[in-house]
């Protein structure tokens, strides 16, 4: 009988880990473990497991998990423990309707705040999101625009809130984004929502914030009913 491969054997660990180092390395190696899909949804995380191939004890694995779980990138689940979190789903329009509101309130907080240093960012993020080909740094790089927009919003909570969000469509964006053919489309967008920034026009800030977002449900919930969407997700 064959074997799953295990997803761990894909994590490298360069020597030992210093141990006031421990619990950021093994949060770091497996966000990124995650966001680049070698542990796939579903895949349970156990302590003892980690600790192993972390050559540490269970207390730094411990918090690292509980960072990642605060990220919304992991769930724990009764039985399992911590399971890397599922992908956007059937469920991308409330995902949305949420995001909006969150986003929104952030957007609204921050651009009054936002220093000429976050406007050149943001423009900077733009100018290469329009050269970027690969579509796992595609995913990244939409999420830092969107972050340096909200950035300055003073309320910590809800920034979090507004981050773990913009995580789960980074990854969603990342094993997703050439088979919706979206690429080019967003630029418009962010390119509107910046120069509404940066004239400090916050109502029209959030409309055009609210627009983009309601276009990427529109893309999302048609891609995720159509029969490539259907066939890529019982391939996994």
């Amino acid at each position: 009988m064959t074997q799953k491969p295990n997803p761990l054997s894909s994590i490298k660990v360069n020597g030992p880990i210093p141990a006031h180092l421990a619990r950021s390395v093994i949060e770091e190696t497996l966000r990124s473990a995650i966001l680049d899909g070698r542990l796939p949804c579903g895949i349970a995380l156990r302590q003892q497991d980690l600790a192993d191939l972390f050559g540490v004890s269970r207390m730094p694995v411990r918090e690292a998990l509980r960072q990642l779980e605060a990220q919304a990138l992991l769930n724990v689940v009764a039985h399992k423990g911590a399971v890397v979190a599922p992908l956007i789903q059937g469920d991308a329009a409330e995902t949305y309707a949420l995001r909006i509101l969150l986003e929104s309130e952030a957007l609204r907080m921050s651009v009054p705040l936002l220093e000429i240093a976050d406007l050149e960012q943001a423009a900077r993020y733009i100018d290469e999101l329009e050269t970027e080909h690969d579509y796992s740094e595609i995913g990244r790089l939409n999420r830092l625009f969107h972050m340096s927009l909200y950035s300055k919003a003073p309320n910590k909570r809800l920034l979090k809130l507004v981050e773990d969000g913009l995580n789960e469509e980074e990854r969603f964006l990342r094993f997703n984004l050439e088979a919706m053919g979206l690429g080019k489309l967003s630029q418009e967008d962010h390119r509107a929502m910046l120069h509404a920034a940066q004239e400090r026009d916050v109502d029209s800030s959030v409309k055009l914030l609210v627009h983009h977002l309601n276009r990427g449900v529109e893309v999302i919930t048609r891609y995720l009913a159509s029969p490539e969407a259907q066939s890529r997700k019982l391939s996994k």
